[in-house]
C-alpha cells in the first residue's frame, strides 16, 4: 500500500514538515483546526475543521487509507492529541509526535507557574498591575473576572470588544523578535508577562525581553502527559529530519 501521511497541526512545525515531505514526493494531507480565518498556505491536500472526536478521526483514517499520522499540534492541543492516540491505536496506524521543546531558563529569569488558566488569572493581579497577556483567544476569558490590572492583550485576530475595564489590544502573528518585544514592554510599562508554556523560537522574544527588565513571567503549564513511550516522539528543530523516515 502506498504511504499516505496525515499531519495534524497548523503550527509552524507542522507547516515545515508538510513542505519538506511534499517536496520529497510524499502523499500528504494537512489537517487544520480552522479557528483562524487566515491559515497557512500549504502544499499537498489541506482539510479544515474538526473530525468529530475519536470516531470521526478513525473514520477519516480508514476512508482516506492513512498509513501514518504525525501529531504536530500545539503543545496545548491536548484533546486532539488524545483523540489521535486513541484513533491510531484502534486503526493500527503509526503515530508520531513532534514535540516543541520548552524555552530554556536563564539566570535572571523570574518564572512563576500556574496549573491552568483559572489559577493563572487568580495569581496575575498579585504579581503585576500592567500585564502583557499572551495566552490566546480561547483562554483569555478566565482573566476577565479579575478587572483590577491593566491588560495588554495580544491576539492574532480581532475578537471584538473585550470585557476588561482597562486594556489595550495588540494584533499580530509571530514570530515576535526580541527587540520588538523589548520595545512593547517599555512603551506600555509592562510589569508582568503571562503566557502559555508553549515554547518555540517564534514567541521566545517575550521571555528574553522580560529578563533584562526584571519582569516576572507567569507560565501556564502544558497539559499532560503528552509523550507516549509506545510511539516515536521528536523535538522540533534539528530532529525534524527524523520525520522523513518511512
Amino acid at each position: 500500500m502506498q504511504e499516505r501521511i496525515l499531519i495534524l497541526g497548523g503550527t509552524g512545525e507542522a507547516s515545515a514538515v508538510a513542505r519538506r515531505l511534499v517536496a520529497e514526493g510524499r502523499d500528504v494531507i494537512s489537517s487544520l483546526a480552522g479557528r483562524l480565518a487566515d491559515g497557512p498556505d500549504l502544499p499537498g491536500r489541506v482539510r479544515v475543521g474538526g473530525f468529530g472526536g475519536v470516531e470521526g478521526l478513525l473514520n477519516f483514517l480508514r476512508m482516506e487509507r492513512i498509513t501514518r499520522v504525525i501529531d504536530a499540534t500545539h503543545p496545548f492541543a491536548a484533546a486532539m492529541s488524545r483523540h489521535a492516540r486513541a484513533a491510531c491505536a484502534m486503526a493500527g496506524i503509526t503515530l508520531e509526535r513532534l514535540e516543541r521543546p520548552l524555552w530554556d531558563r536563564h539566570p535572571g529569569d523570574r518564572w512563576h507557574w500556574a496549573d491552568d488558566a483559572a489559577m493563572a488569572a487568580r495569581m496575575a493581579p498579585g504579581l503585576g498591575r500592567r500585564i502583557l497577556l499572551t495566552v490566546g483567544a480561547q483562554t483569555i476569558g478566565a482573566f476577565t473576572r479579575f478587572g483590577g490590572p491593566y491588560y495588554l492583550v495580544r491576539l492574532i485576530e480581532h475578537p471584538g470588544r473585550l470585557p476588561f475595564p482597562h486594556y489595550d489590544l495588540l494584533l499580530g502573528r509571530g514570530p515576535f523578535p526580541y527587540d520588538r518585544e523589548l520595545a512593547v514592554m517599555r512603551r506600555f510599562d509592562i510589569d508582568l508577562v503571562v503566557s502559555k508554556a508553549s515554547g518555540g523560537a517564534a514567541t521566545e522574544g517575550k521571555i528574553a525581553a522580560a529578563r533584562p527588565l526584571g519582569i516576572p513571567v507567569l507560565l501556564l503549564r502544558r497539559p499532560g502527559p503528552r509523550p507516549d513511550s509506545r510511539r516515536p516522539t521528536y523535538q522540533s528543530g534539528s530532529d525534524l529530519s527524523a520525520l522523513h523516515a518511512p
